[in-house]
């Protein structure tokens, strides 16, 4: 079995203990975590190719590593199944570009945050949803995985609300922002082909969004 690197405590196995240990060090966005034990994160790891102590990136605005483990151990917490696990890792690739500006993202006072639109066979295959009420909830995949890439911008990069993440007024699509493209419904090219991939190919691309505003006539 892998060595985890990670720091453990010892918690009573007591419901309230667990969520009240890491509401009071900062580490949820106020809602019930799953407890990142060994065995889970062991799991989430399984989904991975790379190895556990890799870097994929700094996040600002503290610059902490998100590592594939530190990673693994945010998305259990998240709720996250294992096999959602490669989106995650590959959107922290994505947003360690300089030109995405994470720092700026994570710091600014507007109410932006990271969306994640997700294209290709793996959007069937866990189960996001691209139809109706794909911003809202009731699904898993799309609700985990966003929540997961927010509890590690906050648990890795120190995007606490009033301290590292100046958002004004925050927004909704600070808890998680993962939506799936339609693409059979589409009646244009989907995003991924337009930026050179081939519908086998899955792909996540990471843009900083606004809440949804509807647009009536």
């Amino acid at each position: 079995m892998l060595t985890l690197q990670s720091d453990s405590f010892q918690v009573p196995d007591q419901y309230d203990a667990i969520q009240n240990l890491y509401l009071e060090r900062g580490w949820t966005d106020g809602l019930p975590i799953t407890p990142p034990t060994p065995e889970r994160v062991q799991e989430m790891l399984s989904c991975s190719d790379m190895p556990a102590d890799q870097v994929i990136c700094e996040v600002p605005p503290n610059w902490g590593a998100a590592t594939v483990e530190k990673l693994a151990i945010n998305a259990v917490m998240a709720g996250c199944l294992p096999e959602y696990f490669p989106i995650i890792a590959a959107a922290f690739n994505a947003m360690s570009d300089p030109a995405f500006n994470l720092y700026a993202i994570q710091a600014t006072t507007h109410p932006c945050a990271p969306l994640l639109i997700i294209n290709g066979p793996i959007r069937e295959k866990i189960g996001l949803n691209s139809q109706s009420g794909a911003y809202g909830p009731c699904w898993r995949a799309n609700a985990t995985i966003g929540r997961a890439i927010r509890l590690s911008l906050v648990n890795i990069g120190g995007a606490n609300p009033g301290i590292g993440d100046m958002s004004t007024q925050g927004a909704p699509s600070k808890y998680s922002y993962c939506i799936a493209e339609n693409e059979e419904q589409n009646p244009w090219n989907s995003l991924s082909f337009d930026r050179g991939y081939s519908p086998d190919q899955s792909t996540v691309t990471v843009i900083a969004a606004e809440p949804p505003h509807n647009i009536n006539d």
